[in-house]
Order: C-alpha cells, then structure tokens, then sequence
C-alpha cells in the first residue's frame, strides 16, 4: 500500500493532511489545534482534567486572556466543559460536534481508522444520494455544466492523488449544491474529511481500473442529474460512495 504510513496501533496516519495542512496563523488557533487534536487523538481522555491555566499558558506561551478565548471555542465545539473549583474536563465524545470542520480535520490528524471511514460512509449514504435525487429535479444549467466539467477535471491523465481528491470534492460540493437544501451544502465538510480519509488510504489514480470505474460512476451521476432522472442519480450517487469504501477497506483491511 503506497503513500501510507501505518502506526504500532494499526492507525493510518493521514500523510496528504499532515504534510498540506497549515499552521496555525496566531497564539489562538495555535492553541486550539494543539489541544483540539490531543483531545481527538486520546492524548486527553473523555472526562479527564485538563492541567491548570498556569501549566497551559506556560507550555504555549500565550497570555490567559488568549488561553481563555481558545479554551471557549473548544467549548463551543462540545469537547470540554470548564466549572469552578473543578476545572476544564474532556467531556464525552457523544457531545462533540462531529460536523464542526475542525473536529473532523483532527480526527484526521489523529490517523484514519475502519472506524472512521465506516462512519463516514454512513453519514454520506444517508444524505448525498437524496442531494443527488434533489439536484436532478433543481439543477440550473450552469450547475449542469459543472457536473461536466469537473467530472471532465477527474478524468485527465496525470493528477496526483490531491488533485483527484479536490476535483472529486468539487464535484460532490455542485451536487449540494445544485440540490437546493441549504443543509446539504453544510454536510460538504463531512464528504472532504471523507475523500480525504479515503484517498490517503488508497487513491484510485494508483490504478487504471480503479480510475476508469471511479470517473465512469461519477459521470454516471453527471448524467443523471443532467437528464433530471433523480432515481437514477440517487442509485449512482450510492454506487460511487460504495465503490470508494469499498476500495479504502480493501487496502485496510490487511492491517486491520
């Protein structure tokens, strides 16, 4: 399995992430990162105590008034809950806000798992085929046109496994689009953590089949929404997230 570095704990570090992802612009993100993926990762247990103002504000060297500020968007996000004579605690990953785009980039730091990806698929086969079926009815003819020409983008020779990923998001992000339904277009941060994840497992420009059926499914979708057929482009929307899945479990299932 290339581009893949997998960990004693049977994790696949997320290589395309960690390598394009940016730092921190300021003290305040630069906070929030650091705590945000040691909670996500495991560093900081469900319900544990994190260490006092003073030890935090040492380790990052940031003012209290700017631990204080990345300590409330934490909160904010559902990952820690901070009370008098207590302190901050890690609070239940039941509570966490699995949609917030940082959550999901740090579970994508912390490594991808079958996990992972298993629920990720669920959320897309519940809510992309219905966008798919949505757009065939709603689509304008600029939308239309590009459904092909992203679609055309995934097809060209060449393209580095970032590239097809970002043309693929591109084309799942017209889908919501052009469905009309506001929450759709929300849900586009689960569908990039998803192709992320995937396509750093194992990405289908590795191999001739798996590109020609991953471009073929998503002209298929095209085409669909295209000719305003929205049972068939509900049925081609499943079949390009399956083909996807079933591509990055294959590729973990021997490390698994």
């Amino acid at each position: 399995m290339s581009g893949v570095a997998q960990g004693s704990d049977g994790q696949v570090a997320p290589l395309s992430a960690t390598k394009t992802r940016r730092k921190p612009p300021n003290f305040h993100s630069h906070v929030i990162w650091s705590l945000g993926t040691a909670i996500v990762g495991g560093t900081y247990a469900e319900n544990q105590i994190l260490p006092g103002d003073a030890e935090l504000i040492q380790q990052f060297g940031v003012s209290r008034t700017v631990l204080r500020e990345a300590l409330k968007t934490l909160s904010a996000k559902g990952l820690i809950e901070a009370k008098a004579r207590v302190g901050t605690r890690v609070l239940p990953r039941a509570q966490w806000n699995m949609f917030d785009s940082d959550v999901l980039s740090w579970y994508l730091e912390a490594g991808v798992t079958l996990d992972l990806l298993t629920s990720l698929a669920e959320v897309r086969m519940a809510v992309e085929p219905e966008a798919a079926a949505l757009a065939a009815r709603r689509r304008t003819p600029e939308q239309a046109d590009a459904l092909v020409y992203w679609a055309d983008k995934m097809a060209e020779d060449g393209q580095t496994a970032q590239e097809f990923a970002r043309n693929d998001l591109e084309f799942h992000r017209v889908v919501a689009a052009a469905s009309g339904n506001p929450f759709m277009v929300s849900l586009s941060a689960v569908v990039e953590v998803a192709l992320t994840a995937s396509f750093t497992i194992s990405s289908p420009v590795e191999g001739g089949a798996a590109f020609d059926r991953a471009v073929r499914l998503h002209r298929n979708i095209a085409e669909a929404i295209i000719e305003q057929e929205a049972d068939v482009a509900r049925v081609a929307m499943r079949q390009a997230i399956q083909s996807g899945v079933d591509r990055a479990y294959e590729a973990l299932k021997p490390n698994e």
